[in-house]
Order: structure tokens, then C-alpha cells, then sequence
């Protein structure tokens, strides 16, 4: 599994992550490329079959990250993704996926060196994991 390279999925709210992540990219800190965004204008949209398709079309892990709490453009949307969020962690150990497969995070516009140790850490926990299972049932 040396030469595993996962396959992340990012859904990042418009307003605090997508900036923090382009202001990681001109400030030019590196990280790893695996992860292919999906912007959102608030996490408060994500629905929690949009996590369970991104793990259905391929995913290995799936990273959702919005404003931090108190900064949300939308006034409340970042309470209401993390609500979804434990709800998205209880089925996935209910179907038999590890929860550390998916993760939410809270990145400002002004913290593009966060943004990038998030990614670390998101791809390193995933290379420890693995290919995700239900890759093996992908008909």
C-alpha cells in the first residue's frame, strides 16, 4: 500500500475555507494536492447524502470545512453542518466505515498555514486507513 494515493473529497464554504486555501496557494505554503474542492457558499447547505455520495463515487475520505463558530456569513450554517456531521460520524460506524474517514474543520480566510496542516493531517490519516471498502463494492 506504499504507493496508495487517496482520493479526498472537499466540500470548503466560499466565505472562510476556499480563502484560507487560496491564500495558502499564493502564499505558496505547500501541501499535498490529493484533495479536489467542491466550494460551497456555507456548509450549512452540505446535506449529509452529498458525504455519502462523494464515499459512494470513489472517495477515500471526505473533508467538509467552513467558517469558524461566530463567523458565518449565513449567521448559523456552521452549527448546522457540525449538528449533521455527528449525525454523518454515527452512520458511518453503523454501516461499518471508519468515522475517521470524514472530518470537519473550521478555517478562516486568514489562516492559509492551517489550511495546509489540515490537508496533511486529512491525507496522512487516510493513507493510514487505506483504500475505503466500498471501492470493493463498487458495481
Amino acid at each position: 500500500m506504499a504507493d496508495f494515493e487517496p482520493k479526498i473529497q472537499a466540500i470548503i464554504c466560499n466565505w472562510c475555507s476556499y480563502a484560507g486555501a487560496d491564500l495558502a496557494g499564493g502564499a505558496r505554503i505547500q501541501y499535498p494536492a490529493d484533495i479536489r474542492a467542491v466550494r460551497v457558499m456555507c456548509t450549512g447547505r452540505v446535506d449529509m447524502l452529498f458525504i455519502l455520495k462523494a464515499f459512494m463515487d470513489g472517495a477515500d475520505g471526505v473533508l467538509v470545512s467552513g467558517c469558524h463558530f461566530g463567523d458565518c456569513h449565513y449567521l448559523e450554517g456552521n452549527y448546522k453542518a457540525a449538528k449533521r456531521m455527528f449525525m454523518i460520524k454515527s452512520l458511518m460506524r453503523n454501516i461499518g466505515l471508519e468515522d475517521r474517514r470524514f472530518r470537519m474543520t473550521f478555517v478562516s480566510a486568514s489562516e492559509g498555514a492551517k489550511w495546509a496542516t489540515v490537508m496533511e493531517d486529512v491525507i496522512s490519516t487516510i493513507k493510514d486507513l487505506g483504500p475505503s471498502p466500498i471501492k470493493e463494492f463498487k458495481v
